[in-house]
């Protein structure tokens, strides 16, 4: 039994969209997906694309992703990685997928001389922040999430 990765592309966009709108589900946030397939086709296409995608499938079955781009930190002086999604199906948890995915943006951001790798988990999730413990990550509880979208961000871009 082995599980095999690939990089996503375009044509990927509405298996991308399922991922996406399953790991909303599971975080009681479906109501917030306002994504179409059209936008992550967009999102994954072209000369240059911004964001990346690796699927994982076992036993030819798709079992997950892990959804990034990059970042740039000042403090650091370098970039990094942003891990905006990380998901396994239920059936396929408790096979090591979900820590192979992020150990292989790990060694990406290693083999790419990049300062760090990270990602947001709410808060509730304990089952993730157990697991992203046990890979060594620090949670840091000093920062204030800010966001600013909808209505009140074309406000802002025209005031």
């Amino acid at each position: 039994m082995t599980a095999s990765f690939r990089q996503a592309g375009p044509a990927d966009a509405a298996l991308v969209l399922e991922f996406i709108r399953e790991l909303a589900d599971y975080e009681k946030l479906s109501h917030e997906v306002v994504a179409t397939a059209a936008d992550i086709e967009a999102a994954l296409g072209g000369v240059s694309p911004k964001v990346f995608c690796e699927i994982v499938e076992w036993e030819g079955k798709t079992a997950g992703f892990s959804l990034w781009f990059y970042t740039f930190s000042t403090f650091q002086g370098q970039h990094g990685i942003w891990l905006e999604d990380l998901y396994v199906r239920p059936e396929f948890r408790g096979k090591g997928l979900g820590k192979a995915l992020i150990r292989r943006l790990a060694a990406r951001c290693s083999a790419e001389g990049l300062g760090r790798l990270e990602w947001w988990v709410l808060d509730w999730n304990t089952p993730s922040i157990d697991f992203y413990k046990s890979l060594g990550a620090e949670l840091q509880d000093e920062w204030t999430k800010c966001r600013i979208d909808g209505t009140a961000l074309e406000a802002l871009a025209k005031s």
